[in-house]
């Protein structure tokens, strides 16, 4: 792989802090952020009431455990702006989700917040391997997304030159690579694989084009995925994590150099694992679902988001910060199917590490009787055999899925190239029951 080690020097000293300087800026900042969110936000103030709390009572960092949780309802109930903790005219932007399933959720910034967010950008963008004058493709979308405009003033901030190409297009993101040379790209790992077809369609091994790293996020994806994709691209692939509500992309980053779960930036953000369905904060190392509280946001503070991504808090390795690991899945997306609990990415995990099938795929659920029933679609890839290989191959896939996961299912090889591409995060499931179990 192309990206080496950074030295240290480049560094802000933040970054390799002690915990103890760390966590005494964590409780100076959280002080700041509960007040300023009770002060300023009627529905935080309501909810701190509710709950018995005032932001004088945090007096150490585990005290924030006595403080309400933030969830996607709360910011949708107050669509559009009444989660805003300043005037509407001190905003400089607003970003939404897509709204898919309810309201949208609104997010605003002051000038302060989006330069926070342009400086932890490039301070993810560094720590991917990336440095000032290097050539950033971003094939994020634009608009409302966070995800990119947020890597756009990142890589300029940082000293980067930008192509701002969003999504779609793949042709034509596959002709600006080979003309422009970038070193670097930011884009959903899914729709990097479709990228790298496009190379593989047109003859052209990506493996030859100007890119070295490449910095995906915005959906789950495992390291299956990434060691598909790094052999595929000869790149390094680094996992950037983020969520609109919380800030959008560069909450957290992989270090390039160590590639063991994006570091979070915890002099902006206190990260919490609690026990999805008690609440209970779990100790570091133990997995649950990832929670999320502001320390320097001035329009949209936010106290105790549930983000709904399972995973868990690891100790610092390459940073003075912690790490999460891969997210395994959200609490709000498990599948639970004749009982058993059931994530996309594990399925995933399987497919892609199964010979001769590419890591494309779309699970069909369907409720016969009181029996739920679950039909695979996978993907030839460029490497399968021949047909004489076809009932092997889906034999093995069922039996690993069976054994590994604890679910039946009624698996179709279609060919290369059938299966919907996907322009930004990847749909992997259908779910045709009446009833959820």
């Amino acid at each position: 792989m192309a990206a080496l080690m950074e030295p240290e020097s480049f560094l802000e000293p933040i970054e390799t802090a002690s915990r103890d300087e760390l966590q005494a800026l964590q409780l100076e900042r959280l002080k700041w952020s509960l007040q300023h969110a009770y002060d300023n936000v009627p529905r935080y103030k309501a909810k701190f009431d509710a709950a018995g709390v005032h932001p004088s009572d945090l007096e150490t960092l585990a005290d924030l455990a006595k403080f309400p949780f933030t969830t996607k309802q709360d910011l949708r109930d107050a669509y559009p702006f009444d989660m805003f903790a300043v005037p509407r005219d001190q905003v400089s932007r607003i970003h939404a989700s897509s709204g898919t399933t309810g309201k949208p959720t609104v997010v605003g910034y002051t000038a302060n917040d989006i330069e926070t967010w342009a400086n932890l950008v490039a301070r993810s963008i560094r720590a991917a391997g990336g440095k000032p004058g290097d050539i950033v493709h971003v094939a994020y979308g634009y608009g409302l997304f966070t995800g990119g405009l947020g890597a756009h003033y990142g890589a300029e901030k940082l000293g980067c030159t930008v192509i701002p190409m969003s999504g779609g297009q793949t042709e034509k993101q596959v002709q600006l690579i080979r003309d422009f040379k970038p070193r670097i790209i930011m884009v959903t790992p899914s729709y990097m694989l479709n990228i790298i077809e496009e190379f593989e369609r047109q003859g052209l091994d990506p493996r030859d084009s100007s890119l070295e790293i490449g910095i995906f996020g915005a959906e789950p994806w495992t390291n299956a995925m990434r060691e598909e994709i790094e052999r595929r691209a000869g790149i390094d692939a680094v996992d950037i994590y983020g969520l609109s509500e919380v800030m959008g992309p560069g909450v957290a980053n992989e270090c390039v150099e160590t590639k063991d779960g994006p570091v979070i930036w915890e002099d902006h953000f206190y990260p919490e694992i609690i026990d999805p369905e008690t609440g209970e904060v779990m100790p570091d190392g133990e997995p649950g679902e990832l929670v999320f509280t502001s320390l320097t946001k001035e329009a949209l503070p936010i106290v105790r988001y549930r983000t709904r991504d399972l995973t868990r808090l690891l100790a610092p390795t390459a940073r003075s910060m912690r790490r999460i690991d891969k997210i395994t899945g959200r609490s709000d997306d498990m599948l639970i199917i004749r009982g058993v609990n059931v994530f996309p990415t594990q399925i995933e995990e399987i497919i892609c590490k199964q010979k001769g099938l590419a890591p494309h795929y779309l699970i069909e659920l369907t409720r016969e009787g009181n029996l739920d029933h679950v039909a695979l679609t996978v993907e030839r890839g460029h490497d399968f055999d021949d047909h004489s290989t076809e009932d092997e191959t889906l034999s093995n896939l069922q039996q690993h899925i069976k054994s590994y996961i604890g679910i039946s299912t009624k698996i179709t090889l279609s060919a290369v190239g059938t299966l919907e591409r996907s322009l930004g995060k990847a749909k992997h499931v259908i779910d045709r029951r009446l009833h959820r179990g």
